[in-house]
């Protein structure tokens, strides 16, 4: 069927191109938020066990939100580890779990790189008419901006 949203095809499929990277850095964040919050140990655990638990909450909702734009432009949103590994830019935890400390420096940085790349989503959703994307985008640098200021509050 023919999708017909005031969108050229061509804009649909570059803003849908440009998201599923965002997605991907989205799930991954929110995998590595919860491996920090089922791992943390320290004198900070009873907080920071709180508060990954609630940053990667909203990652999820996020991550289901991306893949919805996605699909509302007409077109197939990622949605495997090895299509994940491929567009991702967020860098896993492997190994034994950091120190409470790393962990929170760890997400504190991987926020700031969401806000920049939401940044870039934008402005290129924009470049082609899609408010809409660019509105999801402006949503989720505001969330980012946060959690990454809080993040890095407890390491000042």
């Amino acid at each position: 069927m023919k999708i017909d949203i005031g969108l050229k095809d061509n804009s649909r499929k570059t803003v849908a191109d440009a998201l599923a990277p965002m997605l991907a850095d989205s799930y991954a964040l929110a995998l590595k938020t919860q491996n920090f919050h089922w791992n943390v140990i320290g004198p900070e655990f009873p907080y920071l066990h709180k508060q990954f638990e609630e940053l990667y909450g909203e990652l999820a909702e996020a991550v289901d939100g991306l893949a919805e734009r996605i699909r509302a432009l007409g077109h197939v949103a990622p949605g495997s580890f090895a299509a994940f590994d491929k567009l991702k830019q967020i860098k896993e935890s492997t190994g034994a779990p950091p120190a409470a400390k790393e962990m929170v420096g760890e997400l504190w940085h991987d926020n700031e790189a969401l806000v920049r790349h939401a940044r870039k989503v934008k402005d290129l959703a924009e470049s082609v008419g899609d408010v809409e994307t660019g509105d999801v985008m402006i949503e989720r640098m505001q969330v980012h901006a946060k959690a990454a200021w809080m993040l890095r509050a407890q390491l000042e």
